[in-house]
């Protein structure tokens, strides 16, 4: 409640007001201004005092004022006072709403459109404080997700978009971790390869495996080892002496000699088959025997057949076709590498071969040895087991790698069928999937998608978070809404507007929550749902008065206030609520204001009409009721206290007054009182008989028609009555300037004048 208007300094007309500051304002408080003195300016300081907004207040600075403005404002909260000082209030008085133009300009229309902005205020002023704050929440959280969406948006992009292929954010950072997704993806290249090249798969041949002939070291060293037991070196070396000295051919010669000596008859056995003569005494033929026995050329048979084996075994040929093995190897292996896990050819072909042929040529160097000397065994170096070992070392290695081909060919038999009934769009489309698996599970990019999952489950909790408050907001308005729109209509139907509001419903907009409602005229519904209508088509601007708005504006208002729950706390403020109203629908504002000062905790009304606020004035309760009036003050205004009784009187009663008072008194200016008659007496005519005596009609013509209808079904006047108003007109005619020039001239007698007084007040008087 505001309490006392202690100061107002500086603020538009008003240069220094203190004259009212010990007035009490009461539960109806009125102000009375002309226009310009000030009223809307004092309207806007009660309405900064509201809000806290100072502008209203800034902007309306005293012009050519040396200091800013300063505004104290007793008010409900207790001592000190509401001040505004530099700019800002001390203390603000939040409990009172305003019906002025801003009202108008923010919740119902701006000149003949209702736009978005309206109705969504609108939609505020319906739901009143609880219904607002739920409201309130609403757009608290729906502002919250869209900080959410901003912040998703910024994570969003932190994301590489490389790695995201055709995969959207979401999707990308469900992707679960896949602890073999290098396998996978390898392999999975390794398909898309073959299935691109099928052709060359499919003609490519899979690895042959590699052989390397071993050494029969075993049969070597026996045939090393090997002799003839019945021929001893001596005698060998006694034979082959004597070869030597028979020329060429000797050995072959002598031999095939004792082969036929063997092959004799027994008669001639002991004889020499080349000179018949008897050998029995010959001291080599023993050894002869001995070295051309079976047993001896059995030994250098095996000898020259092993080092024949083994030159033949281990001939240059497996040599260079091991190279030329290991050659394609390595080819096939570049290619098949593509599409599957080949092993590494780690093989020396230069130091296998070399390993080979050093242990060959030292087997052949003791086979040779061991040829020149048959009978004499020779012994296996350890530098030769050595050599054949390193040999045995490689075949081994070559068999390990001939398993790992084996495997391969495997592989390869796969990727062969593989590739026959491969989709390569399905492998691309599973590639790119397991790519992303693991672009989403690198360190930094799995810190930046833990980052837009935290975000996005935060966004969910503040989603559920404004579902529920959407419900509680629907459940509010479903309640609230029709009953303001029956309130609404109630007013309506007070200031007989000539229509009512039907579907007031609240709508929900990416904008926020708005009102809509349809105007109905003739059972006809125009809606209101702002933006400019088409030519020709029914809307707000055409089809409401510019009474009728204003009247829509006063309904909106007083319904709102008579749904607020904590009306009976409120300070309501009214400036100039009359403005285009018919005179009827200013009657109804009058009613309004005085049910409405019964209810809340103070009603101020501000307006320029005299009659508006004098009807309020006599139907307030006399006890808390304050008027106050905005006056020059030089160049500037001030405000102090009223006379509404004053001002609240007729002419026809003060008229009635000073005839009164003439008679009972004799007091009074006669000039006035004897020029009072005539109008006394058509005002009274102006009532009495409306019909016969509109506005403009002289008191001589309405005479005249009396005397016509005198003693007729439509008589207005008996002829008694018509006579006394003859003679009072023929009175009063001395005194007015349309039927006496010489008027001013007229001289007024006492007596005279005293019963024409007496007449005319019981004239007045008759039914």
């Amino acid at each position: 409640m505001i309490n006392h208007l202690q100061l107002i300094r500086n603020v538009g007309l008003f240069d220094s007001v203190t004259t009212v500051g010990n007035i009490a304002l009461g539960r109806t408080t009125l102000i009375y201004a002309e226009n310009g003195r000030g009223k809307t300016t004092l309207a806007a300081v009660l309405r900064s005092l509201a809000t806290g907004d100072a502008i209203s207040i800034v902007e309306r600075r005293r012009l050519a004022a040396l200091h800013p403005p300063h505004v104290i404002i007793g008010c409900a909260g207790g001592s000190p006072a509401a001040m505004f000082v530099n700019g800002a209030w001390s203390r603000t008085l939040a409990n009172m709403v305003f019906f002025d133009d801003v009202f108008i300009d923010q919740n119902v229309y701006s000149g003949l459109v209702v736009g978005v902005d309206h109705r969504q205020n609108l939609h505020e002023l319906i739901l009143g404080a609880h219904g607002v704050a739920l409201n309130q929440q609403l757009q608290n959280l729906i502002a919250r997700i869209e900080v959410h969406n901003q912040t998703l948006r910024q994570r969003e992009r932190a994301i590489p978009a490389g790695e995201l292929g055709q995969l959207s954010v979401d999707q990308f950072c469900a992707l679960p971790a896949n602890p073999n997704v290098e396998q996978e993806i390898q392999g999975a290249e390794r398909n898309l390869a073959a299935a691109r090249a099928q052709d060359q798969v499919r003609n490519t041949p899979a690895f042959e495996l590699l052989s390397l002939p071993t050494f029969d070291i075993a049969g070597i060293e026996a045939v090393l080892r090997a002799g003839v037991p019945e021929l001893d070196a001596v005698a060998a070396a006694r034979v082959q002496k004597h070869l030597a000295t028979s020329g060429r051919g000797a050995e072959e010669w002598i031999g095939e000699g004792m082969r036929r000596q063997s092959e004799r008859p027994p008669q001639v056995v002991g004889e020499c088959v080349f000179c018949a003569q008897n050998l029995a005494g010959s001291p080599v033929i023993g050894h002869y025997r001995a070295f051309f026995s079976e047993a001896y050329r059995a030994l250098q048979r095996s000898i020259v057949g092993t080092a024949a084996a083994l030159n033949q075994t281990h001939s240059d040929n497996p040599a260079a076709g091991l190279e030329r093995a290991v050659r394609i190897l390595s080819e096939r292996r570049q290619f098949w590498s593509q599409f599957a896990e080949i092993p590494d050819l780690q093989i020396d072909t230069t130091v296998v071969i070399r390993d080979w042929q050093a242990a060959r040529n030292q087997l052949t160097v003791l086979l040779t040895q061991k040829q020149a000397s048959p009978l004499d065994a020779v012994t296996v170096s350890d530098g030769v087991r050595a050599a054949v070992q390193t040999h045995e070392a490689n075949i081994a290695a070559i068999s390990a790698l001939n398993q790992q081909l084996t495997q391969a060919n495997q592989a390869i038999a796969a990727v062969k069928q593989r590739a026959a009934n491969a989709n390569p769009a399905a492998i691309t489309a599973t590639l790119t999937r397991l790519k992303a698996v693991r672009s989403r599970n690198t360190a930094a990019t799995a810190a930046l998608c833990a980052d837009y999952l935290t975000e996005k489950q935060a966004k969910a909790v503040t989603e559920l978070l404004r579902d529920q408050a959407r419900t509680a907001l629907e459940q509010y308005r479903t309640n609230v809404f029709p009953n303001y729109q029956a309130a609404l209509n109630r007013y309506l139907a007070r200031f007989n507007v000539g229509f009512h509001l039907d579907a007031v419903t609240a709508t929900n907009t990416r904008g926020g929550p708005t009102c809509t409602y349809n105007i109905v005229i003739n059972n006809t519904a125009v809606a209101v749902a702002g933006g400019d209508p088409q030519p020709g088509e029914h809307s707000f601007k055409n089809t409401l008065s510019s009474g009728d708005r204003n009247a829509l504006a006063l309904a909106f208002f007083f319904a709102s206030i008579e749904m607020d729950p904590n009306i009976a706390s409120k300070t309501v403020v009214i400036d100039d609520p009359v403005s285009s109203l018919d005179e009827h629908r200013s009657l109804t504002t009058v009613q309004e204001l005085r049910r409405l000062s019964t209810s809340v905790s103070q009603v101020v009304v501000l307006s320029h009409s005299k009659p508006f606020l004098c009807r309020i004035w006599e139907g307030a309760d006399t006890a808390t009721r304050v008027a106050l009036h905005v006056v020059r003050d030089g160049n500037g205004s001030t405000i102090q206290l009223w006379n509404v009784d004053h001002d609240s009187v007729t002419e026809h009663d003060r008229r009635n007054a000073i005839l009164r008072d003439y008679l009972a008194n004799g007091s009074g200016n006669e000039c006035e009182i004897v020029r009072s008659l005539r109008p006394h007496v058509e005002a009274f005519f102006r009532v009495a008989c409306p019909e016969h005596f509109p506005p403009g009609t002289l008191l001589g013509q309405f005479r005249g028609l009396c005397v016509q209808r005198v003693n007729t079904p439509r008589q207005i006047l008996g002829a008694q009555d018509i006579q006394e108003l003859r003679d009072i007109v023929e009175y009063t005619n001395r005194f007015h300037h349309d039927t006496n020039p010489a008027w001013e001239t007229e001289v007024i007698n006492a007596a005279e004048l005293t019963g024409f007084v007496n007449r005319v007040i019981a004239f007045v008087k008759r039914p």
